[in-house]
Order: structure tokens, then C-alpha cells, then sequence
């Protein structure tokens, strides 16, 4: 996670903070004005971030009937990539259309889903309501922040165990070996484990994988022909051009191809794959009110404070809204997972979108992106 406490744990070389949700946090940099349809700058961003040693990276915006696509490097332009954090805001779209439909509330206490599940060390599902899994407010450990998870997972260790099978139940066992981080509604972190929860919250009441929940409520009615939630499934759909990670704290040690894996270490907090197309056309649909009735749209975008000076960056359910260095206001998510950093965000009127990534976890600065297309900001050099 980055700036403005959505704070990005640097673990082999930032990979957990793809995990974690690099969040959408504006760097410092002098106010300008907006670029333009020529997408200029954000071309400049892409090239920057290949200098800057990222493989490839790709972008779409689309800004009323303007559409463009930017590439670098060995990216396509259709290339799909695993959207890691990206996928909590499908996971808070289906529990809020199981509120609007009257088959749960987002008020109720996650104990009443999944007895006994949210115990241990303090933990106590019983006074976590589902609502705070959504927002970050419930205090639940992060999974992606245990040593020993964090070393068989994002170390070299990877290459041996990169093919298994991790349960949701698992994840959360592992987490419930540690504190919470405070008591639920007290405070805000960013938590893996809360959405790992809520896929399985998600399960409970549909009963059904939570990934079918996401394919017949969201990627069927969309035609999302590029999005996917994989499972277990470790191969990568075509085109996509690779996925490559350091497997290390250190950026100059040798490359690694982690493009197949276990998409299981993530589940719900960040399994998905998509492709800049799919992603703008989802969050375009989401922020106009396509998927979601009023009231719960009024309950999507109540947003929290992410750090406790205020800051540019709030976290709604799923979605976070954050204020860029010229002033605009954008609506989105960005993600991370081995060998994958991406951005998807759009403006509150679902007019101005844009989607990108970079095919590396080491290097190279996603948030450059916004600032460069929202703002016109190039990278500095």
C-alpha cells in the first residue's frame, strides 16, 4: 500500500504491497493543468517506467468519446494481466446487490456468517460487522504481514511452492495466529484477510463459489470477454506477455518469470485477471449506477479516512476515492501480485477512466499514470 497511511509494507521488493493494495495515494508534485486528448503525458509515464526497468507496461483511458491505448516495452495493447487488489471491488459489488436483494446486511456481524471463524487472540467476529471487512475498519490481522507467510510466498521460497493450493480457510487460520491490529470501527488498516472474509461471507449466503457470484452478477451482464476469477488455475489466458518479479528486497538481482501461479494465495483480496478494456468498462458501470441501486451506491462511495491527518486518499466499500495533485477527484483501486502492478480508476461522473500495468513488482511508479493522464503531469526524469 502507499502514501497517506494506505501504507504499502515493503516486502520482497514490494510484492506484498501489491497483495496489500497499492492504494491510490498522490505523490507531491506541482499542480497542472490537464493534457488534453492527446494522452501525451501518460504515454511519457509508460516510457519512464520501462526506463526505469519494468519489462513492459500498457494504459487505456477513455474520456468521453476519446479513446486511447499506450504502450512500452513488450506489453500489447490487449494484453490481460492478474489485477490483484483490483478484485475487492468486485467482491463489495456482489455483497451489496445480496443487501439490495434482502439476503444479507452489511450491518450484521460476520459471526453470524461464519461461526466461529473470526476467533483467537482477540479476534471476535461476533463484534466485526461485514460492513468493516469492506471498509478496512475491522482491526483483523493481514495475512499478507505474516512472517512465515510472507517468506514462503513472496521470498525465492515462490519457485517451490508457487503451484500450491491455499483455502480461504487457511488464510484466515494464519491471521487469527496474531493480534488484531485495534478494536473493530476504532481505526483504519489496510487488511487482505478482510476480503478473504468477505468471499467467504459471499459463499455462505449464495452457496456457491464466490467467483461464480462474480461471473453471472458482474462479467456475464458487462461482457467482460477478458476477465476471469481463475481459482486455483495457475496458467495465464492469451495475449498476456509475462509476469516477472526479483523475488527479493534487492532491485538488482536476477528476474524471475512468475507469470503461473496459484491464484489461491489471493482469493477473494486479489485473484482476478482482466485487461485495461474490461477494467474501465466495469468501474465506468459501477460509478454510474449500473450495478447497483441507489441506496447502495450512497453506501459504496461512503468513504472513511485513511490516515488520521485526513489526507488526499478515503476508502469507501471496495472503493477508494482519492484527490490528485490538480485537484481532480478519481474513484477506483489499484493491485498487485507476483510480477503485476496495476491502476483502474475513473471520475465520479464515469466520464473520464483509465486502466494500466506494469508487468513487474521491483520498480516502476503506477501512480505516475493518474498523474499524467488526470492532470497532465509527466514523469519527473
Amino acid at each position: 500500500m502507499s502514501a497517506a497511511r494506505t501504507a504499502r509494507t515493503v516486502v520482497a521488493a514490494g510484492l506484498v504491497a501489491g497483495l496489500a493494495a497499492t492504494a491510490l495515494a498522490a505523490p507531491a508534485v506541482a499542480a497542472a493543468p490537464p493534457a488534453g486528448p492527446s494522452h501525451a503525458a501518460t504515454q511519457q509515464a509508460l516510457d519512464a517506467a520501462v526506463a526505469a526497468g519494468v519489462p513492459g507496461a500498457v494504459a487505456a483511458a477513455r474520456d468521453g468519446k476519446d479513446r486511447w491505448t499506450g504502450t512500452a516495452g513488450e506489453r500489447k495493447g490487449d494484453d490481460r494481466y492478474r489485477v490483484g487488489s483490483i478484485t475487492k471491488t468486485f467482491a463489495a459489488t456482489v455483497l451489496l446487490q445480496l443487501q439490495a436483494e434482502g439476503r444479507l446486511d452489511l450491518d450484521d456481524p460476520v459471526e453470524k456468517w461464519l461461526p466461529g471463524v473470526v476467533r483467537g487472540n482477540g479476534h471476535d467476529g461476533r463484534k466485526i460487522t461485514v460492513r468493516q471487512l469492506l471498509n478496512h475498519t475491522s482491526g483483523v490481522y493481514n495475512v499478507t504481514s505474516d512472517p512465515g507467510f510472507q517468506e514462503k510466498v513472496f521470498g525465492p521460497a515462490f519457485l517451490e511452492h508457487r503451484y500450491d493450493t491455499w483455502t480461504p480457510q487457511q488464510l484466515v487460520a494464519i491471521a487469527m495466529t496474531h493480534e488484531p491490529d485495534f478494536a473493530p470501527g476504532t481505526d483504519w488498516n489496510y487488511s487482505n484477510t478482510n476480503y478473504v472474509l468477505a468471499g467467504m461471507v459471499i459463499e455462505k449466503v449464495t452457496g456457491r463459489p464466490y467467483g461464480k457470484a462474480v461471473e453471472n452478477r458482474i462479467i456475464k451482464p458487462l461482457k467482460l470477454r477478458a476477465t476471469s476469477v481463475p481459482g486455483t488455475d495457475p496458467r495465464m489466458p492469451r495475449p498476456n506477455s509475462g509476469a516477472y518479479s526479483k523475488l527479493s528486497r534487492e532491485s538488482d538481482g536476477p528476474t524471475y518469470d512468475v507469470t503461473r501461479l496459484n491464484p489461491s494465495i489471493a482469493y477473494a483480496a486479489g485473484e482476478m485477471i482482466s485487461d485495461s478494456n474490461d477494467l474501465q468498462t466495469f468501474y465506468r458501470a459501477l460509478i454510474k449506477g449500473r450495478l447497483l441501486p441507489a441506496a447502495e451506491m450512497k453506501e459504496l462511495t461512503d468513504t472513511v479516512a485513511t490516515s488520521r491527518d485526513g489526507g488526499d486518499v478515503r476508502y469507501g466499500l471496495g472503493l477508494m476515492q482519492a484527490k490528485l495533485s490538480c485537484g481532480k477527484e478519481i474513484w477506483g483501486h489499484s493491485g498487485g501480485i507476483h510480477g503485476s502492478s496495476s491502476q483502474a480508476v475513473v471520475t465520479r461522473d464515469g466520464e473520464h477512466s483509465l486502466a494500466g500495468n506494469f508487468n513487474a513488482d521491483w520498480t516502476g511508479d503506477t501512480q505516475s499514470l493518474l498523474e499524467a493522464e488526470f492532470c497532465g503531469t509527466a514523469p519527473k526524469k
